[in-house]
């Protein structure tokens, strides 16, 4: 196991159009820092795939419903919906170039590429903020894990995304009756509130035990219709 004082490695580094983003391996776990500040990391995935599941079991009777992942992040959330066949079309939206290239060719690969093989999988080069206000696709469940979560989110453009206006957007990919799914490291009251102002309904939180740390969370509303 990583102890306090080992040193990353960098593996690669990159200037996009948000800012620097960064891959590194800290012992048996690679990261991923954005602008200096810690997104995520291999060594566990259980609340990324949990925001999958929350969401699909939020839709029963649905035959393969369709499912737009915000954030490819680790690879977690992907992968464990493209190993699900209850899945329909599995697209993901995903605005750091380099992220990509370190699934498509590189050592999250080892995390994702099943996924990427998969037919269902549709990888989307975008900023989510603007995809869900410019695409005509529509979608079951949108499942958002772009941010630490919508009180600490990484570049000051996604606050947007959690205020009405954000949310209409993503009402907007949402069909009728889909489930709007969204990972935070806590919970926020504050954004329920939103949520319940946005006009969401069955708005609740639930919290997911982790391996180190505070539980993370799930935020869940469904769209009317």
């Amino acid at each position: 196991m990583p102890t306090s004082y080992d040193t990353p490695d960098v593996l690669d580094r990159r200037e996009g159009p948000h800012g620097e983003v960064v891959l590194r391996r800290h012992g048996d776990r690679l990261e991923i820092i954005a602008n200096g500040c810690f997104l995520m990391d291999t060594s566990d995935g259980r609340s990324e795939r949990r925001l999958v599941d929350a969401a699909l079991d939020a839709l029963p009777g649905r035959e393969h419903p369709d499912v737009l992942i915000g954030g490819l992040g680790v690879g977690f959330s992907l992968a464990h919906a493209a190993a699900d066949p209850r899945w329909g079309r599995i697209a993901v939206v995903e605005r750091e170039h380099a992220i990509v290239e370190w699934h498509r060719d590189g050592p999250l690969s080892a995390i994702s590429a099943e996924a990427l093989a998969d037919p269902r999988t549709d990888i989307v080069e975008a900023d989510l903020v603007a995809h869900v206000n410019e695409t005509s696709d529509t979608y079951d469940a949108l499942c958002l894990d772009i941010d630490n979560g919508p009180d600490w989110t990484v570049t000051d453009g996604n606050a947007h995304l959690y205020g009405e206006a954000g949310l209409a957007g993503c009402a907007r990919v949402l069909r009728p009756g889909g489930v709007l799914a969204v990972w935070s490291a806590q919970p926020s009251p504050e954004f329920e509130e939103t949520l319940w102002n946005a006009g969401f309904q069955q708005v609740r939180t639930e919290e997911i035990p982790v391996a180190r740390g505070v539980p993370d969370v799930v935020h869940l509303a469904v769209r009317p219709g």
